[in-house]
């Protein structure tokens, strides 16, 4: 994508980028969905791209399910906003009880080619490494239908995860990162179902204080149509939205 190619919704991204925000998914969106969590590489030219919008836009954050250091780690933007654990991360969401973790671990001694990671502040069980996914699917959320109170399980790309429940989560961090940049205009972009609280999150603060908003959904084979039909614009994995940011970068600089 070239700067003449951005559609006409990025125009107030553009025409004011001093109080603008770029906010950003990790997996699947800035690094390709990998096996394992610990193989992720940002996509070729993603850190350059990233590093390019820093000292043009308001704020540049990046909003991930894992914990922030190690998204801090991988990406290794300095200027860069990392909030981890979809922004739970700080909020006292650090003590998992043992019966969750008790839980997930009996969980996944039951249904083969599925793992445990532990976050700190969530407990996620992995099945990408199943010989049946859907049947494993299917399994785990029997397997982790019964929740200790507090907790709920939440769905991603071939993992549930195990997260402190009636807390705010992406659409949180989104909130708290626009209302304390003051930023009049954003962009978010995501490649799964969690980044649909961010979506919904960008409408109502559309309609509370009238921020104008695109959502960009990264697309792979893996993506949720919920989140493509959300989308003000779709582009084509890691490497399309890499295209995108530098075209912004261009555009705004």
């Amino acid at each position: 994508m070239t700067f003449s190619e951005l559609p006409a919704a990025f125009e107030p991204l553009v025409a004011d980028p001093a109080r603008s925000a770029i906010l950003l998914d990790f997996d699947g969106t800035l690094a390709d969905i990998v096996a394992r969590p610990e193989l992720a590489a940002p996509a070729p030219g993603a850190r350059e791209a990233v590093a390019g919008l820093v000292d043009v836009f308001s704020v540049v954050a990046v909003i991930s399910g894992r914990p922030t250091e190690d998204v801090r780690a991988l990406l290794g933007v300095e200027g860069v906003r990392y909030l981890g654990l979809y922004g739970l991360e700080g909020a006292g969401s650090d003590d998992v009880p043992a019966a969750v973790r008790d839980l997930a671990d009996a969980a996944s001694r039951a249904v083969p080619g599925t793992w445990v990671e532990d976050k700190g502040g969530s407990v996620a069980v992995h099945y990408r490494l199943s010989t049946d996914p859907t049947g494993a699917r299917v399994a785990l959320l029997t397997a982790l239908a019964d929740v200790p109170e507090g907790f709920e399980a939440i769905e991603g790309k071939m993992v549930l995860e195990l997260v402190p429940a009636d807390r705010p989560r992406k659409g949180g961090a989104v909130r708290t990162v626009l209302q304390e940049s003051g930023a009049s205009v954003a962009m978010y972009a995501g490649d799964d179902l969690a980044d649909l609280e961010a979506f919904a999150e960008l409408d109502l603060l559309g309609e509370e204080r009238h921020l104008r908003a695109v959502r960009v959904a990264v697309a792979g084979p893996e993506t949720p149509s919920d989140l493509t039909e959300a989308a003000d614009l779709t582009v084509e994995r890691p490497p399309g939205l890499v295209a995108l940011l530098r075209a912004l970068a261009q555009a705004s600089a």
